[in-house]
């Protein structure tokens, strides 16, 4: 995992377990989504791909929809107190139901399985059609 270039200091909840999260999603980086899927054998899906990271990498279950994720309401994290294995939850160009999610990753990124014919990526938080489309952030302990 690369460090920061701003600073060096660690994020706060940045444990060793989302350390690890995090660097298993860089390397599923390029996989393909699949609607349903939540393993390399399926391929994942926004939420599937989630679900695989924590119970992988954080022996942790996660609810596996979107919907079921963000009623997690406890584990409410503001935008500007995202850390690296936070999960950012975003709605379609900022009108709709909150359908998707994907995995922070620090310095305004995240990794996600955006949609059927597309890959594993990394996007920016400051991509304006993202900025429209952020609705909330949670902490899955992990």
């Amino acid at each position: 995992m690369q460090a920061s270039p701003v600073a060096s200091a660690r994020p706060r909840d940045f444990s060793p377990t989302r350390q690890r999260i995090v660097q298993r999603a860089r390397e599923l980086i390029g996989q393909p989504y699949r609607w349903g899927g939540e393993s390399l054998a399926t391929g994942f899906d926004c939420s599937g791909l989630l679900v695989y990271l924590f119970r992988s990498e954080a022996n942790l279950t996660l609810p596996r929809t979107t919907a079921s994720m963000i009623q997690q309401r406890e584990l409410e994290v503001a935008r500007s107190d995202l850390q690296p294995g936070d999960a950012v939850f975003f709605n379609r160009n900022g009108s709709g139901n909150t359908r998707h999610v994907g995995l922070y990753i620090g310095n305004g990124r995240f990794i996600h399985a955006p949609r059927t014919g597309q890959t594993i990526r990394i996007d920016s938080l400051s991509n304006l059609y993202w900025q429209r489309s952020y609705t909330t952030a949670r902490r899955f302990r992990g």
